[in-house]
């Protein structure tokens, strides 16, 4: 049977950055194995490359400033392409309500040191992105060190850093199953390939990791949630340097990325298909009709249908990231439930859990709320349409 300091389920982002963190902390023996046959064939292929800092909870900025901190160095650090672009998140109140959410969340921010978000009434509104139409706008909130990275250069920046430093990566390998050992410790983990001895093994199986856990009989509260994308033809209507706008009412926004618009808007998972990753005419037809409403030049723009595509979110149920050592099972460590995060937020999670497991506990940031036992102590952090 094979041996391994750790085996690592998932190459996406999260698990490959994982892999990077534990190597370059003097790491060996460590393997990473994924279903698919290449890079990018899972969530992080599918991610449309926003980041941001404008959270409302402490421990989300502190994420989102970290892993700027090392998206500012990633190619010295790497040799990779995190295309990080501050082009600036702009976001979009229609009532009184809704600016006191981004007024609150604003205070968290300035509390964890990010000075450069503000407020921002229609005339600069206007300024910042020209095509919104404000008869809907009341005001907003911008922070221009927000803005845009690449998923798939984030991800094979760290796949092929960690490979640098000795990490094993095996492609169209899927694990099969987990068996316990003395003391509820993973003894196997058995895969396509054969069995593996671990001493520890990570789940980063991003929306599959809920079917990881329960290998180990336990119940990790982690579900797939569709999140669909409309492309445009190519077009010149919109600079790239646009800031992602988005709309707190409903959460639609829009961004352009390769000279073609994207429209996105929230909505439920298909019934009784909770990996389903179609696209549906029907959303298609009501995203672009709230395109037209809100940003009336985006009706110059067709849009190309076989560019549409769907991915899925890992939700967690306070839509926060679950990191750490799962309850039960000491060597079983997790990087889940990133809700939507899980790219822009993965250099930072990557570096603490590494510490995580060298340390016993991460030293960079205080990540006690993010700890995995707390859906069972009913400590969960507070949501709100800024998360």
């Amino acid at each position: 049977m094979r041996t391994a300091s750790v085996v690592i389920i998932g190459a996406g982002v999260n698990g490959a950055s994982v892999a990077y963190h534990l190597a370059r902390r003097g790491w060996r023996d460590i393997l990473v194995i994924d279903r698919s046959h290449r890079p990018g064939q899972g969530s992080t292929g599918k991610a449309t490359g926003g980041f941001r800092a404008q959270y409302a909870t402490a421990i989300n900025v502190q994420l989102s400033l970290l892993s700027r901190d090392k998206l500012r160095c990633f190619t010295e650090e790497t040799g990779g392409n995190a295309g990080y672009h501050q082009a600036g998140y702009l976001w979009l109140a229609s009532t009184a309500a809704e600016l006191e959410v981004l007024r609150a969340a604003r205070k968290v921010q300035r509390q964890e040191g990010l000075t450069e978000a503000i407020e921002v009434g229609p005339e600069e509104i206007a300024r910042l992105n020209p095509a919104v139409a404000l008869d809907e706008v009341l005001g907003g909130a911008f922070c221009p060190s927000d803005g845009f990275i690449r998923p798939l250069g984030i991800l094979e920046g760290y796949l092929t850093a960690a490979q640098r430093l000795g990490v094993q990566l095996e492609w169209q390998v899927e694990a099969t199953g987990l068996r316990l050992g003395q003391g509820n410790r993973i003894a196997v983990v058995d895969t396509a390939r054969g069995p593996v001895s671990p001493a520890a093994v990570v789940n980063a199986a991003g929306p599959w990791a809920a079917q990881v856990a329960q290998w180990t009989g336990s119940d990790l509260p982690v579900t797939p949630l569709r999140r669909q994308v409309a492309a445009t033809v190519p077009t010149d209507l919109l600079p790239d340097t646009m800031p992602m706008t988005i709309f707190t009412t409903d959460g639609f926004h829009l961004r352009v990325r390769d000279g073609r618009i994207l429209l996105l808007w929230p909505t439920p998972g298909v019934p009784g298909r909770p990996f389903d990753t179609g696209v549906d005419d029907e959303w298609i037809e009501a995203v672009v009709e709230k395109a037209h409403r809100r940003v009336p030049v985006v009706r110059r723009a067709n849009i190309d249908r076989d560019a549409c595509w769907a991915g899925l979110y890992e939700l967690s149920p306070d839509k926060h990231a679950i990191l750490g050592a799962a309850p039960g099972c000491p060597n079983l460590f997790l990087v889940n439930g990133c809700s939507g995060h899980g790219v822009m937020h993965a250099p930072a999670l990557g570096q603490l859990l590494a510490e995580v497991m060298s340390d016993g506990a991460a030293t960079t940031l205080d990540v006690s709320a993010l700890r995995p036992s707390r859906f069972e102590e009913g400590d969960l952090n507070p949501v709100s349409e800024m998360l």
